[in-house]
């Protein structure tokens, strides 16, 4: 059931971002729309995970994975309704509401069921399987759907798939809680909560716009603010949401930290390379999606393999092996322009699969095994917590820098194409007024072409700095993985380390933080 579960919860990433071009042109949405409609389902799984951890400690494990299926159905049916970008993403919300309850209950499912951190490295490589099956499959089915039937059809899926879940579950798991004692800890979710929330606000909208405005200013002092009271919020709290004196362990520090950067590129890149595929290359979404299965099927195979690696190999062999093998293949993509070939794209592809497949599964089981067993809930509710900001910053931070980069070069572009005068201030009012898609939309007559080509050029600028900063923020969580990760010798606080990663003895015992009573 954990596999299903997580199956389920990551479904709409790759569904809905290949089909973000459809979206733009049915509903004429603008660039910052569309990164609302990835940061819609990303956000509420960033803020409410930790939450959903301690809901699933205090109110039981099972009873939060049965709500986070039935809040998947929910925001599948409010989708497959849309009518607008808003309804959009509405239903994008609620599905990441179902998202932020399901991921930290599946990996507790496990460290339940699987209590050797050995072993479980095992249960973990096939939990890792099945994220990257449901990535691999969503942009299948989008394509499917879209060659066939309207966009909205794409939320079909998880509608009977999280009811099905729901209903087996009720008769297949047992009921499990966390440690005695644990509580709510609403100024937690709040201060943490406010923090993701305005951070992303103010990447997003500051790339739309500017980082000068005002309301950008407020939502990036109400992040540090936030910030800043969560943290003290929790050295405080006699049952906090995320225990502090997890980050004593290197592994979990070190683990935490490498996958919020990794997931800042990856997402990032699957929203930049969608709108690749569609807008340059003019790809129908199927065809879009055979190519992601280059990035998405090598990690899927790899997941089980890496599983039983983790019993030979030390974590920081492979997870800095993978995120360089990742940055290698971000960096070769650099080259690709409009007419670049399938077998030209797939093997760079297949590349940063090979990586991502590599890496992904001994972060998480890092995260998790680093801690003492009653903590693991925890622990992979804290990992997904950072994954998942690391994810909603990706395409903020790598949308604004495509649209900054595109507007910028678009002026020049138009005049190498012959397009000069009212007509390429036209076009140019037109981007900065709707997003780069108003283009196809302006009746041009026999300069629309032109334009068109202009238009791919300058994203083409755009998409090759993306890729430069997607590909140094990988190598960036190599050096952190080499370095967070290393074998120390003799005990560490009390704690025996092996192979990089922390070995605690399951006793039961919390370490205090300073300031907690």
């Amino acid at each position: 059931m954990a596999c299903v579960g997580v199956f389920v919860g990551y479904l709409p990433v790759t569904t809905v971002s290949i089909s973000l071009p459809v979206v733009q042109k049915a509903l004429g949405a603008s660039t910052s729309d569309l990164s609302w409609v990835s940061d819609a389902f990303v956000l509420p799984v960033a803020a409410l995970i930790l939450t959903a951890g301690v809901f699933g400690d205090v109110h039981g494990r099972k009873k939060v994975f049965q709500a986070g299926l039935g809040f998947c159905a929910l925001g599948s049916l409010v989708a497959l309704t849309a009518g607008s970008v808003t309804q959009v993403w509405i239903g994008q919300a609620l599905l990441g509401v179902g998202a932020a309850a399901l991921l930290p209950m599946t990996l507790a499912l496990i460290s339940h069921v699987v209590p050797d951190p050995r072993e479980r490295g095992k249960y973990i490589g096939l939990w890792t399987t099945s994220m990257m099956a449901s990535l691999a499959v969503g942009p299948l089915v989008a394509g499917v759907v879209l060659d066939h039937a309207a966009w909205r059809w794409i939320y079909l899926l998880p509608l009977p798939l999280s009811l099905l879940a729901m209903v087996v579950a009720g008769f297949v798991l047992d009921e499990s809680r966390g440690p005695v004692g644990r509580r709510l800890d609403w100024p937690g979710q709040i201060t943490a909560a406010l923090a993701v929330v305005a951070l992303v606000y103010a990447v997003i909208e500051g790339g739309a716009a500017s980082f000068t405005e005002a309301r950008v200013i407020v939502a990036l002092v109400v992040a540090v603010c936030s910030g800043v009271a969560f943290v003290r919020v929790e050295l405080r709290s006699e049952s906090p949401m995320l225990d502090l004196s997890l980050f004593r362990s290197p592994a979990f520090t070190g683990s935490t930290v490498v996958v919020m950067i990794s997931f800042l590129g990856l997402i990032g890149f699957f929203f930049i390379l969608s709108l690749y595929l569609g807008m340059v290359q003019q790809l129908g979404t199927l065809d879009a999606g055979l190519r992601l299965l280059f990035v998405t099927v090598p990690p899927m195979l790899l997941g089980a393999v890496v599983g039983r690696l983790m019993r030979y190999l030390s974590p920081r062999v492979l997870i800095t092996g993978g995120l360089t093998f990742t940055a290698a293949a971000l960096f070769l993509l650099m080259d690709i322009s409009t007419d670049t070939s399938f077998a030209s794209l797939a093997w760079r592809l297949a590349l940063l699969g090979l990586g991502l497949g590599l890496a992904f599964p001994c972060i998480t089981a890092t995260a998790v095994s680093s801690v003492p067993h009653h903590q693991a809930g925890m622990a992979a509710a804290g990992n997904n917590a950072f994954r998942q900001v690391g994810g909603a910053l990706g395409p903020a931070v790598l949308g604004a820098l495509l649209t900054g980069k595109a507007v910028d070069t678009l002026p020049g572009r138009l005049t190498d194409a012959g397009i000069t005068g009212a007509t390429r201030d036209r076009v140019t009012a037109a981007v900065d007024a709707d997003g780069l898609g108003a283009v196809a939309r302006l009746p041009l007559g026999r300069d629309g072409g032109a334009a068109l080509g202009a238009l791919s050029r300058s994203f083409l600028d755009g998409l090759q700095l993306c890729l430069l900063v997607s590909g140094v923020v990988m190598l960036l969580g190599a050096l952190l993985a080499a370095w967070l990760l290393r074998p120390r010798a003799g005990r560490l606080s009390g704690r025996a380390t092996t192979g990089g990663a922390t070995a605690v003895p399951d006793d039961g015992a919390r370490t205090p933080v300073a300031g907690q009573r």
